[in-house]
C-alpha cells in the first residue's frame, strides 16, 4: 500500500494529520475501536460503567493485552499519556481533545500545575477511571482515537526523541514496525502477542509514494494491491469491478489568518465566499465529491446544507467594493498555500479563475511538501491557506469544536465567545433538536457572519483494491484496520 507523505511523527501525542493515524492505528490500539458501522466497541478496555450520572467513567482493561516488549499494558499507561497529551510543556494541538476531563483544560492552560487534580486515573493496573466536567454522550468514541493511545513511560524518557525509531519503539496493536526507511517505506510485522490473534497478512509494505500516477503504476504492475485513484484516472476506472467510491466524513475547506491584511477585513473574506461557484468542483475532480457551503459534512448528524456563503457573485462585488476594493482595484498582493496534490493543485487553479472572473483579483498559489507545509501552519500561516478535516469520531462536536478559541488545530487566528459558548452546550444536549438548533447557529456564525474559512466540498473515496484481497472495508471515515484484511490466493 502507499501512503501520500511521510509521517511527520508516530509519537501518538504530537501525530496531528491523517497519514500518521493510518500508521499508528495499526500500530497502537486505545480503550475502544470501531465495528464497522463506526460504533465504539471493546479494545484494550473489555468494558466500561456510567456512574457520577454520566459523569464518571470506569474503563476495565482486558488482562491478555500485551506490549510487544511482553509486559502487560495498564491503565497506569494511559493515565500517563492521557497527561503526556495535556502537558503544557507536550505543545500538544490535540490537547483540547480530552477538555471534556475534569481539570484538564486548567492543567493544559497551567492554570493548574498539579497533574495529580486532573479527572483521569488508574485505581489499579486494570481499572481506568475518567471524571468529566459533564456527561458527554460520545467519549467512548474520543478513545479510539491516536492521541488517547496508551504510551509506556520507560520508553518515551528512555528514548526521548527517537522512542518512535524501529529499534526503540514499543507498540500494543496488531503490528510491529519493524522498519522505517524515511521518505521511502515503512515495514509493519505481524504482532504474534496481540489479544485478538496474529493477523492474518504477516508483512505489509508501506511505500511514500506522492505521485499519484506512480502509484497507479505501481498498482497494474501488480507491485500494490490497493491505491488511491488521482482524479485524471478516475472516469476511465469507474466501469472497473476493482473500483471502489465511498463518500467520506472529510470535509475540504480554505483558511484566512484574520490577523494578516486584508483578511482582517471581515468583507473581504465574505467576499471572496461569495464568489465561488462551487457546483463545478465534481466536475474538476470527477471523484463524487458533494460540494458545501456549511462545515458539518452530509452523513454526520447536524448537516445543513441551507446554510453558509452561496454562490452570489453580485453580492460578492458589492462586499468587495465596501472594502474598498471595487472592482478588485488595490487589492493587496496575497498568496495562497497548499500542501502538493494533484487534487489541491486543481482546487487551487479553480479558485485562482473564480476570484479571477468574479472579483477581478489576482491570488497567487504556491505548493509546498507536507511536512514544510505543517510547520508554516503551526509558526506563521500565511494569509490564506488549504486545510482539511477528516472525521476522528462520528459526532458534529468533532467538526465544530475545531474552530474554537483552545484547539490547538485552529489556524485561523481566529476566536469567538460566542461560537465557543454554542460548542461548548452543543455537547452536553441529549435532545437532538435542540442540539441541531445550536450547530445550525454555530455554522452560520462560522461560515457566514464571520467567515473566517471557507467550506468549499466533502470528500469521497475513489480506490482500486484487487480481487484478492479481502476484508477491506471502506467507511467514511477512511479508518484502515490491516488487521481485518486478508489476501486470497493470487492465482
Amino acid at each position: 500500500m502507499t501512503i501520500k507523505n511521510e509521517p511527520p511523527t508516530l509519537d501518538g501525542s504530537l501525530a496531528t494529520d491523517s497519514v500518521s493515524f493510518t500508521i499508528l492505528t495499526n500500530l497502537m490500539e486505545g480503550l475502544t475501536q470501531y465495528d464497522a458501522d463506526l460504533k465504539p466497541i471493546p479494545g484494550i478496555a473489555e468494558k466500561w460503567e456510567y456512574s457520577n450520572e454520566g459523569k464518571t467513567i470506569t474503563f476495565y482493561l482486558r488482562k491478555d493485552a500485551f506490549w510487544s516488549d511482553g509486559k502487560r499494558v495498564t491503565a497506569e499507561d494511559f493515565e500517563y499519556s492521557w497527561k503526556r497529551l495535556l502537558n503544557p510543556e507536550t505543545a500538544a494541538q490535540y490537547a483540547y481533545f480530552l477538555f471534556d476531563i475534569k481539570n484538564a483544560f486548567e492543567y493544559n492552560t497551567g492554570k493548574l500545575k498539579d497533574p495529580d487534580q486532573v479527572g483521569v486515573r488508574a485505581l489499579d493496573s486494570n481499572i481506568l477511571e475518567v471524571t468529566l466536567k459533564k456527561p458527554v454522550v460520545y467519549f467512548p468514541s474520543i478513545t479510539t482515537f491516536m492521541v488517547t493511545f496508551p504510551l509506556r513511560k520507560d520508553i518515551v524518557e528512555k528514548y526521548g526523541d527517537d522512542w518512535t525509531e524501529p529499534e526503540n519503539i514499543v507498540t500494543n496493536g496488531p503490528y510491529l514496525l519493524e522498519k522505517w526507511k524515511h521518505e521511502y517505506k515503512l515495514v509493519l510485522k505481524a504482532n504474534p502477542r496481540h489479544y485478538e490473534g496474529k493477523p492474518e497478512i504477516d508483512e505489509v509494505h508501506i511505500f511514500v509514494v506522492q505521485e499519484p500516477t506512480t502509484a497507479l503504476t505501481l498498482y497494474e504492475t501488480g507491485e500494490l494491491d490497493y491505491i488511491e485513484l488521482p482524479p485524471i484516472a478516475i472516469p476511465h476506472f469507474q466501469k472497473s469491478p476493482e473500483y471502489r467510491n465511498k463518500p467520506q466524513l472529510r470535509g475540504y475547506y480554505y483558511g484566512f489568518n484574520i490577523e494578516k491584511p486584508p483578511f482582517d477585513n471581515v468583507l473581504v473574506r465574505q467576499a471572496l465566499a461569495h464568489s465561488i461557484n462551487r457546483s463545478l468542483v465534481p466536475k474538476i475532480l470527477k471523484g463524487g465529491e458533494l460540494p458545501a457551503s456549511s462545515w458539518i459534512p452530509k452523513g454526520m448528524f447536524g448537516y445543513n446544507e441551507s446554510i453558509g456563503s452561496k454562490f452570489n457573485p453580485q453580492k460578492a462585488r458589492s462586499l468587495l467594493a465596501k472594502a474598498g476594493y471595487a472592482d478588485g482595484k488595490e487589492f493587496p498582493k496575497v498568496t495562497a498555500v497548499f500542501n502538493t496534490g494533484d487534487v489541491n493543485r486543481l482546487v487551487g487553479e479553480f479558485l485562482q479563475e473564480q476570484w479571477k472572473k468574479h472579483l477581478n483579483i489576482d491570488i497567487e498559489f504556491e505548493s509546498q511538501e507536507w511536512k514544510v507545509f505543517l510547520s508554516r501552519l503551526d509558526l506563521d500561516p500565511p494569509q490564506i491557506f488549504r486545510l482539511g478535516w477528516g472525521a476522528d469520531f462520528p459526532d458534529p462536536d468533532n467538526f465544530m469544536n475545531l474552530f474554537i478559541s483552545s484547539s490547538g488545530n485552529n489556524r485561523l487566528r481566529w476566536a469567538n465567545p460566542r461560537y465557543d459558548q454554542l460548542i461548548a452546550r452543543g455537547s452536553t444536549l441529549k435532545n437532538l433538536e435542540d442540539r441541531k438548533k445550536v450547530y445550525d447557529q454555530a455554522q452560520a456564525l462560522l461560515t457566514e457572519t464571520e467567515v473566517p474559512m471557507i467550506p468549499l466540498f466533502v470528500s469521497a473515496q475513489n480506490l482500486l483494491v484487487k480481487p484478492y484481497v479481502r476484508g477491506l472495508k471502506t467507511n467514511a471515515m477512511e479508518l484502515l484496520y490491516l488487521k481485518r484484511i486478508r489476501l486470497e490466493d493470487r492465482s
